[in-house]
Formats: C-alpha cells, structure tokens, sequence
C-alpha cells in the first residue's frame, strides 16, 4: 500500500525553502527564579503555611519554560519554613490516565524525586466534593484532598485551544481539571466546550472552598516561551488577577506572521507542547467551534512526536496527513482516553498516513488545491512553541520582505531529506 501512495505523490515538486526571523515582544524577567523567591517569602498566602504542615504542590503535564527549576524553587521555600511538601501530578487524563504515566511525564519534565527533593505522590483516586447547581461533579485528587494541610498550583497563563473566555487556562483550568484528575476532568467536559468557560471557574472556586488551596504560582512567556511575568497568587486574588494575566498572555502569543497558507509543516507534536499537541492558536485548525484566530491553512502536515509526550498523540486527528513514524510510536489508548475525557475525538483520529516526512509534504502539496505546484505557499516550524526562526517557501518570499517583523536570514535551498525520506533533526 505504501508503494502505491508513493506512485501518487512522488511526481509532486516541493518548493525550495527560505529560513527567516519573526520578530516579537521578547521581554523577558531576568531572574525568574530570584523573583519567586522574592515573592513567596513575602506572600500573605505562603505565611499561612506553617511548620510540620503537609504540603501537596500540583504540577502539570506542559513544557513550561524552567518548570523543573520552578517547582524545585517552590519545594526549598516550603522546606525552609519547616513544611513537608510533596508533589501530585496535576494534570487530568494525561499520562494514559494512569498513577505511573502521569509520574513519567513529570518525570520528562525534569521533575523526580531524586531532583525535586520530596516524593512524587501519583494516584488517578478522586473524591466527591460537591456538585455545581448544573449538577455536574466536582472531583479532586483523593492524596492531595485528603492527606495535605495546604495545597499549591503551578501553571502557566495562556489561552484556551478550544474555547474563549474571561479565565481560560491557567490556575483556575489547573485546579478544576488538572487537580480533578481523570474523573474531574471528565465531568468538567461533560457538558462540552461551549459551556467551558463557566464550568472552569464554577469548579474551581468550589475547590477553593472545599479545599486548603492557599496560593498558585502564575507564569507568563514571552512569544519566544520565556518567562517576562511570574506571580504568586492568593486564592483572594487569584480570579481577578488571572483574568488580567490572560489579556496580557494573549497580547503575547507568538504567531505565523502569513495569513493565508497552502501547507503547513509541523516537525514535531506533543502534549507538551499544547494540550492539542500543537497549539490551535498558532495553526488555525482548532478542535472545537468555541474558538478561533489564526491563518488559514489548507493542508496541514505533522511529522513526529515528542518523547515527553509518551506516545499521547493527541491533535494529530486535526491534520490533514502524518507519517509513519508518528503512527509507530503512538499509543492509542492514551490518546483515545484523551477524547474520552475531553469529549472532543476527532483531534485523536489517525490522519492519512504516509511512509515519511517526504511523502506525507508531498501528499500536502499535492492536495492543497492549487494549479502551479511552485507557488505553494508553505511554511515549515518546529512546534508551536519555537516560531522565532521558521522556514518559508519562495512564493512567500515577497511578502516576507515587505513585513518589517521578518528578517529573512538564508536560502533559498533544497529540503534535505535522508536515504528514508526523513529529515534530519
């Protein structure tokens, strides 16, 4: 069958490439780990913290920018007060649903143990706290509900792949589903995504309530994923403020400064990278009808997976074709469990598949719907995470020039492609 596909698409030319740099607002705060330091030994919040306390610190499943450095920061403050902290994965159906999955993506992360400094408490047991007047259920970590005399969140502030809202993920979207685990998460998409953005915050301030949540860590990245903002927050403060970081972390966001695309190339994928594996709001292709931005892209290619997303391989169901090697290093369960707790499963379907990262552009180019295969406009990035330095296609070229937010750094040149038709990494 591949020799087939092949036969179909080898006759298609692909354009040759033109590196360049997008510019954005690359503030940056220098010393991020000093201003935590700074902040928590000043914080209201951490001063109700006291000594002997038991102390769950929840973090998540995203490659935020020095997460591990972060998170140890925030165990030695606890430790230097005379708390217990110990760490629970906070991040709902991710890891294949399952305790150990859940501590090897932590683990991925940069954050054990043996580096944090305190156990790593992974558990999928929940307990009912409560029910929204909707009756939807509220779920919490049974570790962290039951057995902490505080609670901590780690998050960063970004918008949501599929919905829009005042809060959309951050702390609130970190309490509600990460800390609800697999059955919270659940019960928080039950209802879908049009009705998200209430379902979010009501969850979460029941959580707030029920549980001893004394203060979250909110970070901010610069369109380049480094830290410009990070912010220790009291449960006090946390709704308001957290609203007012979104509008600034969506004055951030990075983006693919063409707004209409004939192929994009994406390198890599992952839940690391976005919840969708790659970010909605930097593609255009979204998985729900509740948000929207971005360019137009007729054809969309992803060719491979993170290792740090443990074969959950969430997203690659929004484009248009994939590769084998993607395909091989799947888990489908995990990923299928991922559209049965978000209730969204056309992003965990297999795209059409093709032998390597050759056929599968060629595959794109061929079916973008255009009559002069030379004038593709395409582009090619990383991930959705890095879109400083990217690649464009010729027919891109003009218009690249005439934006003072691109500086056009080499090329043209030819895609080069291994003895597979893989390219090299």
């Amino acid at each position: 069958m591949s020799e087939i596909l092949r036969k179909l698409v080898e006759n298609t030319p692909i354009p040759r490439l033109v590196k360049i740099r997008q510019s954005f607002d690359d503030t940056i705060l220098v010393d991020p780990i000093g201003e935590l330091i700074e902040q928590l030994r000043t914080a209201d919040s951490m001063k109700g913290i006291t000594a002997g306390q038991k102390v769950a610190v929840a973090v998540g499943s995203r490659g935020i920018s020095r997460i591990d450095e972060l998170t140890r920061t925030v165990i030695d403050e606890l430790k230097r007060i005379g708390a217990e902290p110990f760490i629970v994965p906070c991040m709902g159906s991710h890891g294949g649903a399952t305790a150990e999955g859940q501590s090897e993506v932590l683990a991925h992360l940069g954050i054990d143990e043996e580096r944090m400094g305190c156990p790593v408490r992974s558990s999928m047991e929940v307990v009912l706290l409560d029910r929204l007047p909707n009756g939807l259920p509220v779920y919490c970590d049974k570790i962290a509900a039951t057995e902490a005399d505080a609670i901590v969140v780690i998050n960063r502030i970004k918008p949501h792949t599929a919905f829009r809202g005042a809060i959309e993920s951050g702390m609130f979207k970190m309490i509600s589903i990460g800390l609800g685990k697999q059955k919270g998460a659940e019960a928080c998409h039950q209802l879908g995504f049009k009705y998200m953005a209430e379902n979010v915050p009501a969850m979460a301030l029941v959580m707030i309530e029920k549980l001893p949540i004394r203060f979250g860590v909110a970070i901010v990245e610069n369109a380049y994923d480094q830290i410009c903002r990070i912010e220790v927050l009291g449960t006090d403060t946390m709704e308001e403020r957290e609203k007012e970081l979104l509008v600034e972390a969506k004055s951030r966001l990075p983006q693919i400064l063409f707004s209409d695309l004939d192929v994009l190339v994406i390198d890599y994928i992952g839940k690391n990278i976005s919840g969708d594996g790659a970010d909605p709001n930097i593609t255009g292709r979204y998985p729900t009808p509740y948000a929207h931005g971005g360019p137009e892209v007729n054809k969309m290619v992803v060719l491979d997976l993170t290792p740090e997303s443990q074969g959950n391989a969430n997203g690659v169901g929004t484009a248009d074709f994939t590769t084998s090697r993607l395909v091989s290093k799947t888990d489908w369960p995990a990923t299928y469990a991922n559209g049965l707790t978000s209730t969204v499963c056309a992003p965990t379907k297999q795209a059409t598949t093709l032998e390597n990262d050759r056929d599968a552009i060629k595959a794109a180019i061929k079916t973008c719907n255009i009559l002069d295969y030379s004038q593709c406009k395409l582009v090619r990035i990383r991930d959705t995470l890095h879109l400083g330095t990217i690649e464009i296609s010729e027919a891109l070229l003009e218009e690249a020039k005439s934006n003072p937010r691109i500086e056009i750094l080499e090329g043209p040149y030819e895609w080069k492609f291994d003895e597979e038709g893989y390219l090299p990494k």
